[in-house]
């Protein structure tokens, strides 16, 4: 069926429910694009940035810049370019930068989120339209007198905006679901090698600090 009979049988909330499909799908690609970029490279970048950070942090922080459009990097970036933190600087520092990034990561979830909720509501309302519609061509007393033809586009409009409003929820919150499984899994990942750079950091650099020759 052609887009503009379907937005005809669905009546008028069809069109802010096309608007809705046209922004999910906006979102969805800019979301796709961003987690891909990041789970292209992170691993391999933060892994190396590592191995580095053990013998000579400078290399680990120029490696760290130079990927600097990756979340991650950013975070852990906070942290080394301060001047001799203790323990707690850094991981304050680490905390922090992590939750400067999370509306990054989250970026558009309450849209998703208002796309899933309404979707089906104006689906609704488009029924509840379609209905009156139906009714106020049919003459209850004359059965001869009804408008057929009014009757079924109402009844047309009803199942239209229906199928329309769930197929434009059910969609997005696949989607939406899928985003935020990465989000949490970015956020574990960061938690992780946090972690272990924190712990680096207490090793090599404190360590060396403290029994440094005075």
């Amino acid at each position: 069926m052609p887009i503009n009979n379907i937005l005809t049988a669905g009546g008028i909330v069809s069109y802010p429910l096309l608007v809705f499909s046209l922004l999910a799908v906006a979102l969805i690609i800019e979301r796709t694009i961003f987690w891909v970029r990041i789970k292209r490279k992170q691993r391999r970048v933060v892994k190396e940035a590592l191995s580095l950070y053990r013998s000579d942090s400078f290399s680990a922080v120029a490696k760290l810049k130079k990927n600097a459009e990756l979340p991650i990097a950013r975070i852990f970036l906070e942290a080394l370019e301060l001047e001799e933190p203790n323990a707690d600087e850094f991981r304050l520092a680490l905390d922090s930068a992590t939750q400067a990034e999370i509306p990054t990561l989250r970026r558009f979830a309450t849209l998703f989120q208002t796309i899933v909720a309404a979707s089906p509501l104006l689906g609704l309302l488009g029924t509840i339209l379609g209905l009156m519609e139906s009714f106020s061509s049919m003459d209850i007393g004359n059965a001869t007198g009804s408008n057929s033809a009014g009757v079924m586009e109402g009844l047309s409009v009803a199942l239209v905006s229906t199928v329309m409003g769930l197929v434009v929820a059910i969609f997005t919150l696949l989607f939406a679901n899928t985003f935020r499984g990465l989000y949490l899994q970015e956020l574990a990942l960061i938690q992780e090698y946090g972690g272990q750079l924190e712990l680096l950091y207490r090793r090599f650099h404190l360590g060396a600090r403290k029994y440094a020759p005075h």
